[in-house]
């Protein structure tokens, strides 16, 4: 270690550039005939021909109603949920569902095409972009695991947002790592990662470029020094970039080129956006999250789970990480530290935030199987018939659970799995239907309705007052004992005329543990009349 490197600052360097990430990175990075169509028909096998399963409560019907109001309406600006304005997230995911729909027909299928597109986009750029920086072979290793990863391909290919942002924020990082990781800016590739990072800006907010910036800059940190100017960052013989702060003006510019129009748009409908989304909904729900509190190791466990088989590689890659060896240490470049750099921020950032669901770490799998593939390609890993069995066998159990598990699963937790009973309390469009205390959107958007109101357990009065005023209400009840608490308020000049429920009596086999004892989102259904009708105000419902 020179003697002007001495220091924490001259000891963290030495030990990611000399230490753990001192060998060279692959430069065979032709694609190869083979390898590229395992990596384009594996993935689509698993994501494409089963994807109309029944819709999934709460966020599946969520996101896929909103888009089908926009269509209806022909209002791109303010997406609405129920007739409603929902300011909760940007619009490109519904924009994109919304085109779908109009190209393929209002479906889940249609729907749900969005999502499986990005994932699958997703494992095309680990494979032809990430194979720049750690060599075809790695980013083909990367793109598998990727591929098989259940916790990855089965959870993002769902109608949420998350699918599309992991392709944003994975596409940013790899346009900007390439932009920076010879020692030269590149223009092109900052440029292309700025469009990128605004995309992801317009699907779910700033994440997209916290999750970029940090760990560039982290590795810009611990990658200049004097093992790096020595030639041990895979031949470039220098460290990454330094960005002037132009370049940064120039990004940002991209960013706000992309998102602005929208922005302006929807401050001048619904000028109370800025502040519920930005604040509300990014600063507020990290710092002072007011729902999905979890603790600091929550994902631990998902993690453990959705990497496989990825996880049993990367007990070995953290192993090899810890042995000095020689041998060990020259099969980890400098590309490979940034990786896992990168996929470790993920996860740390994601753990920090009180409000966690288990979608939010997704972007973190692309990076860490860029790590893992690295790692398999330059060790014996790569030659082993155990590493190929792994893969082969979590796919296989994919194939046989996206085809037959999940369809199934589907239709048991939907509330449209007995579309005969439902159908009975809210087909007919001229009877109000009310959910209570939480929206049931799978239902409207298979019974052609963006009427459904939402009545939330603090506004139960006012709800038994426009029952009087309607001679037919329908109410959902979407919590196990939302009726039975509904009943034992009800007035004398009300009455129940007509009821069902959803629940059943759950057994004692796994099967019947998994189906639980209601569908999601929706347990009792009842008609409340008045006795004695009152009319409506002028102008009320």
């Amino acid at each position: 270690m020179d003697g002007a490197e001495k220091g924490v600052v001259g000891w963290c360097r030495y030990l990611f550039t000399g230490l753990l990430f001192p060998g060279t990175a692959d430069t065979d990075t032709r694609v190869r005939l083979l390898p590229f169509l395992l990596v384009l028909l594996l993935p689509a096998a698993l994501l494409y021909p089963t994807r109309g399963f029944h819709l999934l409560e709460p966020d599946e019907g969520r996101y896929a109603q909103i888009p089908k109001e926009m269509l209806e309406r022909g209002s791109w600006v303010v997406p609405t949920l129920q007739g409603e304005a929902y300011l909760d997230k940007p619009p490109l995911m519904y924009w994109l569902v919304a085109l779908s729909y109009r190209a393929f027909g209002t479906t889940p299928g249609a729907a749900r095409l969005v999502p499986a597109l990005c994932v699958h986009l997703t494992i095309l750029a680990v494979y032809l972009l990430g194979r720049r920086s750690i060599g075809a072979r790695g980013a083909c290793w990367a793109a598998l695991l990727l591929s098989v990863a259940p916790g990855f391909v089965s959870v993002a290919r769902l109608l949420l947002l998350d699918g599309l942002l992991v392709l944003c924020v994975t596409t940013s990082v790899l346009c900007g790592f390439e932009a920076v990781r010879t020692g030269t800016l590149k223009r092109g590739w900052w440029l292309l990662a700025a469009v990128a990072s605004g995309l992801g800006f317009l699907t779910k907010g700033p994440i997209s470029e916290v999750l970029l910036f940090v760990p560039l800059w982290a590795f810009g940190f611990l990658a200049r020094g004097p093992s790096v100017a020595a030639g041990h960052d895979g031949g470039a013989g220098r460290g990454p970039a330094r960005v002037a702060w132009y370049w940064y003006l120039v990004f940002f510019g991209v960013v706000f080129a992309v998102n602005l129009p929208w922005y302006v748009a929807i401050y001048l409908r619904e000028p109370q956006f800025l502040k519920y989304f930005f604040w509300e909904h990014n600063v507020m729900r990290f710092l002072q999250p007011f729902d999905h509190l979890q603790p600091i190791w929550y994902y631990a466990p998902i993690l453990i789970g959705g990497l496989l088989p990825g996880t049993i590689l990367l007990v070995a890659y953290l192993w090899n990480l810890l042995r000095p060896a020689p041998r060990d240490a020259a099969s980890r470049s400098l590309a490979g530290g940034f990786w896992l750099l990168t996929g470790a921020w993920c996860v740390f950032f994601f753990s920090c935030s009180g409000s966690k669901l288990p979608t939010y770490v997704l972007p973190a799998y692309p990076f860490l199987c860029l790590a893992l593939g690295e790692y398999v390609a330059r060790t014996r890993w790569n030659v082993q018939f155990r590493t190929r069995a792994l893969i082969g066998g979590m796919a296989a159990f994919l194939l046989f659970v996206h085809h037959v598990g999940v369809p199934w699963y589907a239709k048991e937790r939907s509330p449209f799995g007995n579309p005969e009973l439902v159908g009975r309390f809210v087909a007919d469009h001229d009877v109000a239907v009310v959910c209570f205390p939480r929206n049931c959107d799978s239902l409207a958007f298979y019974h052609d309705r963006s009427d459904m109101r939402n009545v939330r357990t603090k506004s139960v009065n006012q709800l038994l007052v426009d029952c009087h005023h309607r001679p037919r209400t329908v109410i959902l009840f979407t919590h196990s004992d939302s009726f039975t608490g509904f009943k034992s308020t009800l007035p004398p000049s009300l009455e129940i005329v007509e009821s069902a429920t959803l629940k059943r009596k759950v057994k004692a086999s796994l099967l019947d543990k998994l189906t639980g004892s209601t569908p999601w989102g929706l347990c009792d259904m009842a008609v409340v009349v008045p006795k004695y009708h009152v009319p409506p105000k002028d102008g009320a419902e």
